[in-house]
């Protein structure tokens, strides 16, 4: 066990007029959003458009509210960074987005934001705030563009700051944040906190005549304290949703031991899940912030199709998407969840009575213990405040805080994982605007080869790819990895994790599935390039295969000799090759397909055998054979720059990027290699690849 932190003295970071005009402007707005009435959803929608764009005009900018001598005053104050996800910045997200990060804004020139997102909207409205918000493309997304939180989280560490943030897209931030991260920042333990989000349904407060000024009945300025004390009164908590607030320290020590799963950012579980692991694992001094920090979202549910997960029944969550559930399954396979829950009532509230801060234990029966400071003795042991007037400052606290943010009890019971995407579905979804897909097929033993290409796929911005999962490990693998997946039912169930390579009879078993089904995407009117997921691809190929024309079947060559034809009898590699949509292509796969079913060997043979003639009957010159059947056209590829793994020796050059780069080429088959194990060490080891097997993200440059 780890000592607490000590506590010390808050010194208010700014003055109270900075205080009083931010929340005013920032309240003035909230109120104008919540006096439109729920009869006109493109009403409300065009309304918060216009709110937002006056937001922009009236929270006040730094130049206008923050003097030299205040800005020399909080040099020594923490960079605070806050990083989300919005959603595209268009109506009606606009609106509440552009709210919550003016917000943040303008509590404190202290604060950057990181807003991950590969979105032209984000990077056009972060464009309007300098160098105050930044753009963070590089990171997961699934198909859809949802991100996941594990790589937002590690691509955090890029960032040179004191404190991090992670906040919802909407949330509404207050001036209470910025003085308890700067009191907090003052401790001298690394330490998590946490701050549940308040629902803000209606504000009881007056305005002035103006319009500016929160006023009280007796006519004068509401004060920073009084405002809080009004909202904790009025606002009902919201603590398990994924609006909850998390902030901690650039500390040496990690948030928690183990690995943080690829959740879905904003899809249920992420932030609980982190807070449970982080207090199993000791490392830090876990405490809730909610008493101390104001964080409100606009709960108009009239208007807005609502993102966030509420609540914490298992029912709900099927009732809503399969992201959900996903999120569900993957807490069951991380950490300590399913095992063990921390109940978060155990942890220590951090709350103020006038300029001071306090960490109050309300676990204890029937009263809340109030803590100054730490013992010198180890474990959870802390000095007890017997201050009157300190005790009725906080009196109360303990109603708030008996919540149970627990689920483990529905991992008891979780349903299979849905995937409502069929293959027409996801042809529609992520076909480009030529009809083409490129179509990648793997078994659970080549997974993480799988994901390596996918990133590598995402690192070229090639989006218009599809996977086929050849067997249900596979398949609910990529579904939790945000890929475009589809099980292939007539794959043959018993393929072997390590004796599936070239050669074996599972081999020549699962070739055959990839014939079948490029030939059905052709009929439902797609163009495939069919690659292999130990294709190294070092450029997008597509606009060179597209120059071929209708009528021809592009394919890599699996010639070895440097020199002579590269068309000769079973040197048409099935592994890479791009087929059109067209009535000749068609018919001719048809034939390969039948060919295959009935040979004894792989799929392979049977396209040189079909395409191009038993023994090389149907060629005509070095690289092309004409199927006289179809008139189908069969081009093999330049080998320079679509090079198989024998060619020039390219796998065992010292620098293979270099090498490839002076070929030009555009991919690399690492095939001409016996074995899985072996296939897998000859590319991690050459530095092409691009999946962290051990974090389950890509690698970002």
């Amino acid at each position: 066990m780890h000592k607490y932190p000590t506590l010390t003295q808050n010194p208010n970071s700014h003055t109270n007029q900075y205080h009083n005009v931010q929340q005013n402007t920032t309240m003035k707005l909230l109120r104008h959003a919540l006096e439109v009435g729920p009869w006109s959803i493109w009403l409300s929608g065009f309304f918060l458009i216009a709110l937002s764009l006056h937001a922009i005009q009236l929270l006040p900018s730094l130049h206008n509210h923050i003097n030299t001598s205040e800005f020399t005053h909080n040099l020594g104050a923490p960079r605070i960074t806050i990083f989300s996800a919005p959603d595209p910045f268009t109506a009606p997200a606009f609106a509440r987005q552009t709210l919550a990060v003016r917000s943040w804004l303008a509590v404190s020139p202290q604060i950057t934001v990181v807003l991950f997102s590969q979105d032209p909207s984000v990077v056009s409205f972060a464009g309007m705030y300098g160098s105050r918000v930044v753009v963070e493309p590089n990171i997961d997304f699934t198909f859809l563009g949802i991100p996941f939180f594990h790589s937002m989280v590690a691509r955090s560490r890029a960032f040179t700051t004191d404190i991090s943030v992670f906040i919802n897209p909407e949330s509404i931030l207050l001036p209470d944040f910025i003085s308890t991260l700067n009191f907090v920042h003052k401790l001298d333990h690394d330490w998590l906190l946490l701050a549940s989000a308040r629902n803000v349904s209606h504000l009881p407060f007056y305005l002035d005549e103006d319009g500016v000024y929160l006023v009280r009945d007796d006519g004068k300025q509401m004060r920073t304290h009084e405002l809080q004390e009004v909202i904790d009164q009025n606002f009902r908590w919201n603590h398990c949703d994924d609006r909850m607030l998390i902030a901690w320290n650039s500390g040496d020590l990690p948030l928690h031991s183990g690995v943080l799963p690829p959740f879905l950012y904003r899809k249920g579980i992420h932030n609980r899940w982190i807070i449970n692991e982080a207090i199993l694992s000791g490392y830090r001094f876990v405490f809730d912030a909610s008493l101390t920090i104001t964080s409100l979202y606009l709960d108009d549910q009239a208007f807005f199709s609502n993102q966030s997960f509420r609540g914490t029944s298992l029912l709900a969550a099927e009732k809503r998407n399969w992201e959900y559930i996903g999120n569900f399954h993957l807490g069951t396979l991380y950490g300590s969840s399913f095992f063990h829950e921390t109940n978060y009532t155990s942890l220590l509230k951090l709350s103020r009575c006038k300029t001071q801060y306090f960490f109050v234990d309300t676990a204890t029966i029937g009263y809340s213990s109030i803590y100054r400071r730490p013992s010198s003795s180890s474990g959870r042991i802390l000095h007890l405040s017997t201050n009157k007037e300190t005790m009725n400052c906080l009196d109360g606290i303990g109603l708030m805080s008996g919540f149970d943010c627990s689920f483990k009890d529905q991992f008891k019971q979780l349903p299979p994982l849905p995937f409502p995407h069929s293959l027409d579905s996801l042809l529609q979804i992520t076909a480009d605007r030529h009809k083409t897909i490129v179509l990648g097929i793997a078994g659970y033993s080549y997974r993480d080869m799988l994901m390596s290409w996918v990133c590598r796929l995402r690192h070229l911005s090639i989006r218009n790819f599809l996977v086929c999962a050849l067997d249900r490990e596979t398949y609910k693998f990529s579904v939790m990895q945000g890929l475009p997946v589809f099980n292939d039912h007539s794959a043959p169930s018993n393929i072997s994790f390590n004796d599936c390579h070239f050669g074996t009879d599972c081999f020549q078993r699962v070739t055959k599935v990839k014939s079948r089904i490029v030939l059905k995407i052709l009929k439902l009117g797609y163009n495939v390039l069919l690659s292999d997921v130990d294709i190294y691809w070092f450029a997008n190929p597509l606009p060179l295969l597209h120059s071929f024309g209708p009528g021809v079947l592009a394919a890599q060559s699996d010639e070895y000799n440097e020199t002579g034809p590269i068309n000769l009898p079973r040197r048409l590699n099935s592994g890479f090759y791009f087929a059109r949509s067209d009535n000749l292509t068609i018919a001719a796969m048809e034939k390969v397909v039948k060919h295959a079913t009935s040979s004894t060997l792989s799929e392979q043979p049977s396209f040189y055998d079909t395409l191009c003639g038993e023994g090389g009957s149907n060629r005509v010159g070095d690289n092309t054979c004409l199927e006289p059947g179809t008139n189908l056209t069969v081009h093999f590829l330049n080998r320079d720059l679509f090079p198989n793994g024998a060619y020039l020796g390219l796998w065992q050059k010292r620098n293979i990027k270099a090498a490839c780069s002076k070929k030009g080429c555009l991919v690399l088959h690492n095939n001409w290699i016996g074995g899985r194990i072996k296939k897998l060490e000859r590319q991690q080891l050459s530095g092409l690849w691009d999946y962290d097997i051990s974090e389950r993200m890509c690698v970002q440059n």
